[in-house]
């Protein structure tokens, strides 16, 4: 691949940034590695790559061509120092957990996560010894109260799902480094169109590859990229120190790819990556899209006398519109939640809509729609539906790249209903 200019506009980067070209007769397109595992001719060229002194891949479990070229571009998105894809989001945030945290330890978390994310935080890894505290995602000071001696990580989601409160990265990161802890963040709803959180000093971001970056529902994935703000020498790791000396700034990396990854499997399928890096060359334009359309959409619902709260960053009305206003420039996501009268009012609306598809999932080309506390929130308690932002009469709307006159009559025979 011939090397690229330099100081090129991210719409650029995203189509070029970290990408090579298949072997062979000038193929254009990424190869794609379907293979378990890596011959080489000889026992000294395997026994070299096992122990780290020649470069190779031995087994898709640890790495693969395909998966690499993946982690790369998304890596160079999100302007880190690398990546390491897994099998899905909830996977990518296991092991970024599992990498800083172990029994005994703490995760400061703001209480507004996905459903799935504050279960595996709340039940899951509690089982493994690691208490999490849940603090309001918007509060700072209340981030600062809950940290201690034991604390690993404080976690936040770069747009609260389905909440869609936008924690100031930017104030937690001042906080994060003040203390020696990780920041990692969650970027999956914003994704590097929006806020790269390595630019305001997160440590680690963690996304589900299925949403946006992919954004067409066609694969699972998920990915920790590593934002090279972090000293991974320090105090509060000491198990990470063996890494360090041999791997230096990439120690949470290595860590990540041969312990966690190789002990619990959870790597990112080859064709699903080759699906994923495709998703992410259109990134730019379709969240240009997307922003623009769920804008108009979150102004014809707030307006409509049947809904009775309209939640939208974008709007003025939003409590935390001035952060996202600070940190997402001028686009706020394609997330947005209407709440009607009662559950049987969002069963009727989510029935008659015709364009949007009900199921759950986020960041598709389609508009899709959902009522959170009986699909995907239904396993929480209902003080932890409440923390997440869910009640019965909370529709959530993921909008898509449909024309937006289109959505907007579909919206409003729903409505009538």
């Amino acid at each position: 691949m011939k090397s690229l200019p330099d100081n090129l506009h991210w719409e650029t980067a995203v189509l070029h940034g970290g990408r090579e070209a298949a072997p062979g007769a000038g193929a254009a397109g990424a190869a794609i590695a379907q293979t378990a595992a890596f011959a080489y001719d000889t026992a000294a060229e395997l026994e070299a790559v096992f122990a780290g002194r020649a470069a190779g891949f031995v087994y898709t479990r640890l790495g693969n061509p395909t998966v690499a070229q993946f982690e790369r571009r998304l890596a160079a998105l999100e302007g880190g120092r690398g990546a390491v894809a897994c099998a899905s989001g909830m996977a990518a945030i296991s092991a970024a957990v599992l990498a800083l945290a172990g029994a005994g330890d703490e995760v400061v978390a703001g209480r507004s996560l996905f459903g799935g994310t504050y279960a595996l935080f709340n039940h899951t890894l509690r089982r493994c010894g690691i208490t999490p505290r849940f603090v309001e995602a918007t509060d700072v000071a209340a981030y600062r109260a809950a940290l201690t001696d034991r604390t690993k990580a404080i976690f936040v989601e770069t747009i609260g799902n389905p909440r869609l409160d936008v924690p100031d990265l930017a104030a937690l990161a001042r906080l994060a480094r003040e203390h020696g802890v990780a920041l990692v963040v969650d970027n999956t709803a914003a994704t590097p169109a929006l806020v790269r959180p390595q630019a305001l000093g997160a440590a680690l971001v963690v996304h589900s590859a299925s949403k946006f970056l992919n954004g067409h529902g066609t694969a699972l994935g998920g990915a920790i990229v590593d934002c090279g703000t972090f000293d991974w020498s320090g105090p509060r790791y000491p198990h990470l120190r063996p890494y360090f000396e041999r791997a230096r700034q990439l120690a949470l990396l290595a860590y990540l790819r041969h312990q966690i990854g190789r002990d619990l499997g959870g790597c990112l399928a080859p064709f699903n990556a080759f699906l994923l890096s495709l998703g992410l060359e259109t990134l730019a334009v379709r969240m240009e899209r997307h922003c623009a359309n769920a804008a108009q959409v979150a102004d014809f619902l707030a307006a409509h006398p049947r809904v009775q709260e309209l939640r939208y960053p974008g709007r003025a009305a939003h409590p935390d519109h001035a952060v996202a206003q600070r940190q997402f420039a001028g686009r706020y996501g394609a997330l947005l939640t209407l709440r009607l009268a009662d559950q049987a009012a969002c069963f009727r609306f989510i029935d008659r809509l015709r364009l949007a598809q009900n199921l759950a999932h986020i960041g598709d080309t389609r508009t899709l729609v959902i009522h959170p506390a009986s699909t995907i929130c239904r396993d929480l308690t209902p003080d932890e539906r409440r923390s997440v932002g869910v009640s019965d009469e909370l529709v959530r709307l993921s909008v898509g790249l449909e024309h937006a006159p289109d959505l907007l009559r579909d919206l409003a025979q729903a409505l009538a209903a």
